[in-house]
């Protein structure tokens, strides 16, 4: 659960100091240094190769997957520093879940999808699984949904359902925070706004940090914003000041569209 406001602004959920990372020598991202409160959505934004969601992936690790990434600087959650030397990169994405771009649900059930992690990490009891697999259609909203067929394959959920069911599958675990890059792009409007309302109800337990290249759903569904270019972060502060007052002549620039 989330630790009184005072408390949140005293200690950063996670907090990176001058990350950088370069793809076989060329950089993505430069010298990116930002604190995330606890329990908040930040949203990142910026344009198309602005390195927005390669900063979002120095979060949980997952640029270790990319041949020749070079990752630099430092990334922490609360106390502990996730690129430690003996730090086990599977452990920090179960703490830091993630749901992509496109829904990319296995080719198995519904069930077995969101079951899917807990498996791997080792929970073989039938009911302990049932309780957590509802647990987390709940938390994503999609329960009432799929209750009746939890057997039946994830592939036939529609595009929206599906993405929430990557929600679930992510919160199965139990992860204390939550990364979206660009979670809606692939979505229709109804389906955006259910997923929107998703983020909202989530950030009463989870932190987010959400890639997203729609101006408007990040004034709607975050409480910071940040300001990438050119692998920069260029500015970054509460959402209703950063659209409303800028601080940065690049950031008004691109919030009202002269450039991006």
């Amino acid at each position: 659960m989330c630790p009184a406001m005072n408390e949140a602004a005293q200690h950063p959920k996670m907090r990176t100091r001058n990350v950088s990372v370069a793809y076989g020598g060329s950089p993505a991202v430069v010298d990116v240094s930002l604190d995330v409160a606890p329990c908040e959505v930040l949203a990142l934004v910026g344009p198309s190769g602005c390195g927005k969601s390669t900063f979002l992936r120095t979060l949980n690790r997952m640029n270790d997957e990319v041949d020749g990434a070079r990752i630099t600087g430092s990334v922490w959650l609360e106390s502990d520093d996730l690129y430690g030397l003996d730090v086990d990169p599977v452990e920090v994405r179960r703490r830091v879940g993630m749901v992509f771009q496109r829904p990319n649900p296995f080719p198995k059930s519904i069930f077995d999808n969101v079951a899917f992690g807990l498996r791997v990490a080792g929970v073989r009891e039938r009911r302990t699984l049932a309780e957590r697999v509802e647990r987390a259609l709940r938390q994503s909203g999609l329960w009432d949904e799929v209750k009746d067929r939890l057997t039946a394959p994830a592939l036939a959920l529609s595009g929206g359902q599906q993405q929430r069911l990557c929600v679930a599958r992510a919160l199965a675990v139990e992860p204390e925070v939550l990364l979206m890059d660009e979670p809606a792009s692939a979505l229709d409007p109804v389906a955006t706004a259910r997923l929107e309302d998703l983020i909202a109800e989530l950030r009463s337990s989870l932190t987010l940090v959400v890639v997203t290249h729609n101006l408007q759903q990040a004034a709607r569904i975050s409480q910071t914003t940040a300001f990438f270019s050119r692998g920069r972060l260029v500015e970054m502060g509460a959402t209703r000041e950063m659209f409303t007052r800028p601080r940065e002549r690049e950031t008004e620039d691109y919030l009202t569209g002269r450039f991006g």
